[in-house]
């Protein structure tokens, strides 16, 4: 193993705020690029939403705002004002690639939109997500998580138990999907810029990361003879091998058999009713959807499904071979020894003593390992550093930070 990592040698200007931008910046970081992240005076407001997670609102441990901007330098600028603006020109002079998740309209204004800068930086790989895309009424509408990923694209509008109320969501969820595809992106524009010397534009959005993430059921949406609009009862499900069912105590245990036949005398049999094995009224999922008898099926297998434990079903379940999981709790989830085998957590220690868990992206490699991760900067914390680098003196920091153009962490 070599400790050299893929983006050695890539230097990333990131400008943007929350979550799904920041957390492909974070990406690039761990694979080993140099990423600036450039933020207003006021800061991202990532460092501020700790309440609304339920944790303390704390700069120096702060763990939401790390696990999107681990392992970056951060530079506070005031794009508006003139010597602001020549700082950013300057540093998208030295970078291969550049993040952003400006609004279309607001790049505009301020002449940072991709045909602009393409004529000064012609080989800078160019990446951008925004809640609704790049065109259309709505490109220039505020997009969240919630809004254009949960809401917009058909999450909260379907995928709820019928007769009851949209489900409880968290941030993230598409921002980091986002991320992802983003990431894949970049990286591909990046080699073609290598490759013919010539820059790209690398877009997604959280609505079109939405649709995509449930295609298959968007797209059999269009066969209304065959199947139920959604939102449905879990009773009235396609197929009863694919759902969650609550064991004698009170825990629930998901199941996943794709295909039906195949599993059905083995599943049935190792439930307890190793008398339906042959029964023709369930042996085939065509059959029992053609006569409607998920219902039923589903009210069986809950019944004998709370009969044992958890605990007991698994045991039963994996000697069966049945694709299952027990629906963990987050709690759960952070003392899982298959999470922690992978490396799925770090812990990072901090300057007040505290030691917490952080999530790393879902992405290894074998011979370049796993990065020294450090926590996201404070806000300006590198801005002398970065400013330096450039050329700037001691002298001229002092001034540009007197005339508010730039700003460094102070406690």
């Amino acid at each position: 193993m070599t400790s050299r990592k893929a983006l050695e040698g890539v230097t990333v200007v990131e400008l943007a705020t929350f979550i799904a931008v920041p957390a492909a910046g974070r990406i690039l970081a761990d694979m080993g690029a140099n990423v600036i992240k450039i933020e207003s005076p006021s800061g991202d407001n990532l460092r501020y939403t700790a309440p609304t997670e339920g944790r303390p609102l704390d700069q120096h441990e702060n763990t939401s705002f790390d696990l999107e901007n681990a392992n970056k330098r951060g530079i506070v600028l005031n794009t508006k004002t003139e010597a602001g603006k020549k700082i950013l020109f300057e540093l998208l002079e030295k970078a291969d690639i550049f993040l952003t998740n400006w609004r279309p309209g607001a790049r505009e204004r301020a002449g940072l939109d991709y045909e602009t800068l393409k004529q000064r930086f012609p080989k800078l790989v160019y990446a951008s997500v925004t809640g609704y895309g790049d065109e259309g009424p709505d490109k220039d509408l505020p997009g969240f998580d919630y809004t254009a990923f949960f809401a917009r694209g058909g999450i909260l509008g379907s995928l709820y138990q019928k007769g009851t109320v949209p489900m409880n969501v968290i941030p993230g969820l598409g921002d980091h999907q986002c991320a992802l595809g983003l990431v894949s992106g970049v990286l591909a524009a990046y080699i073609r810029a290598k490759n013919i010397g010539q820059g790209e534009y690398v877009s997604t959005n959280l609505l079109h990361t939405s649709i995509y993430t449930q295609a298959i059921m968007i797209q059999a949406a269009q066969y209304p003879d065959y199947g139920q609009p959604y939102p449905i009862d879990r009773r009235n499900t396609t197929s009863p091998f694919i759902l969650a069912y609550k064991t004698k105590d009170d825990r629930f245990i998901q199941v996943c058999m794709p295909v039906y036949d195949a599993y059905y005398p083995t599943f049935i049999s190792c439930i307890g009713r190793p008398d339906l094995a042959e029964d023709a009224r369930y042996t085939r999922l065509q059959e029992v959807a053609k006569n409607n008898r998920s219902p039923e099926l589903y009210d069986l297998i809950w019944q004998q499904v709370e009969q044992k434990t958890a605990s007991e079903w698994a045991d039963i379940f994996t000697k069966n071979d049945i694709p299952f999981s027990i629906a963990q709790t987050w709690e759960e989830v952070l003392e899982d020894k298959q999470a922690w085998a992978i490396n799925t957590f770090y812990s990072m220690k901090y300057k007040n003593g505290s030691e917490k868990a952080l999530v790393r992206p879902p992405i290894d490699f074998l011979e370049s390992g796993l990065p020294e991760y450090r926590r996201g900067p404070l806000l300006g914390e590198d801005t002398p550093s970065v400013l330096a680098e450039l050329g700037y003196s001691a002298e001229e920091i002092a001034s540009l930070e007197a005339n508010k153009d730039v700003m460094t962490w102070k406690e």
